[in-house]
């Protein structure tokens, strides 16, 4: 697999990246998109420092998405979709947006079956497929790829996911998902879940939320607790937040979002750590019975186990419906990185059907 060591010209070890990504965002402070008016380009990388204003706009462009998701505004154009890590949701997400919006699409989901293979770079990765795409989103593993993709790309870069960084798609369906279930985003309890440690989504979503004046509650066992960057962050911008270890009816009572994650084996090298941890932390229906009647529970996806099967047909239920979601949201992420507007959305000739 390509790793940023690779590129000697910017970067020499995976704490180089990681530390190049947060100086980047502390240092240009430009918004949820990278902007390069010259280019017309808008990346698509970091959630860090998104408004409360741009958030509005994208679930008002994902809100039309939904309504009428076929479409041609995307006719003529390619979207690229590299995948250097396995992606079942998220990878399909892209594509069928992609497709919905008349483009066409071109990528791999196994950088086994590229060119990486033999060696070729992250740089020189990026540069090929942008003689052939006018947009790219990619996973990495490594924290910082996506932003460096988005320094040495002359088309816009949408971050897919990188390591246990960030995953900026993921939480624009997230908040479309949570105002569309609770009619706002504003003053809610919502429970994070199981793996904080390494969980790229609820790190990206704290950070969406500090407008909205939101409670957290973290509910982790000490070997996957929310890392202390993340509550410095929230101490930051003043995000009420609370932590626990126990997991039950009487904890998670006063919820409005339950937030579930999976543990992440693929993130542990110890595996015996992983087997002690797996497990801690399983919803079941039982204990949905005093729950407040908006409450809805999110997963971004796969559930291993911790979500037990019987919660399925439970009304408080969202994963599903979450994760369609992830169309319009995804739609509205390639429209604004490619220049359309909410108006041209709203006056938009091509609907099909």
């Amino acid at each position: 697999m390509c790793t940023l060591a690779d590129e000697n010209c910017m970067m020499n070890s995976w704490d180089d990246a990681f530390r190049h990504s947060k100086g980047v965002e502390r240092q240009k402070k430009t918004g949820f998109f990278n902007h390069n008016f010259q280019m017309e380009k808008h990346n698509f990388v970091t959630i860090a420092d998104l408004s409360k204003e741009k958030i509005m706009y994208l679930i008002d462009m994902a809100s039309e998405f939904e309504k009428h998701p076929n479409r041609e505004l995307l006719k003529g154009k390619v979207v690229a979709t590299l995948f250097y890590e396995p992606s079942t949701r998220t990878r399909l997400s892209f594509e069928t947006a992609a497709n919905r919006l008349g483009a066409r699409v071109i990528g791999f989901s196994d950088a086994k079956a590229s060119s990486v293979s033999k060696g070729e770079t992250l740089k020189d990765t990026i540069l090929m497929v942008s003689n052939y795409a006018d947009v790219i989103a990619m996973r990495h593993s490594l924290e910082g790829a996506a932003q460096y993709a988005s320094e040495v790309a002359p088309v816009p870069i949408i971050n897919a996911g990188d390591g246990a960084h960030q995953h900026p798609s993921q939480t624009m369906l997230d908040l479309y998902s949570i105002y569309k279930t609770q009619g706002t985003l504003e003053n809610l309890n919502i429970y994070l879940v199981g793996d904080l440690k390494y969980g790229r989504t609820v790190h990206s979503l704290i950070m969406a939320m500090r407008h909205f004046n939101p409670t957290f509650h973290f509910v982790a066992p000490k070997e996957l607790a929310m890392p202390n960057e993340y509550k410095i962050y929230c101490r930051e911008h003043d995000i009420k937040f609370q932590e626990h270890t126990a997991f039950n009816e009487k904890v998670i009572a006063d919820a409005d979002i339950i937030y579930m994650t999976r543990v992440q084996k693929e993130r542990f090298s110890d595996l015996m750590e992983y087997e002690r941890v797996k497990n801690v932390y399983i919803l079941r229906n039982d204990m949905l019975g005093n729950v407040k009647e908006n409450m809805r529970i999110l997963h971004p996806l796969p559930r291993v186990n911790e979500i037990a099967y019987d919660v399925d047909d439970n009304p408080h239920a969202y994963y599903i419906q979450q994760a369609q979601n992830g169309l319009y949201a995804r739609e509205a992420i390639f429209s604004y990185c490619l220049g359309i507007t909410l108006d041209d959305i709203r006056a938009d000739k091509t609907i099909i059907g």
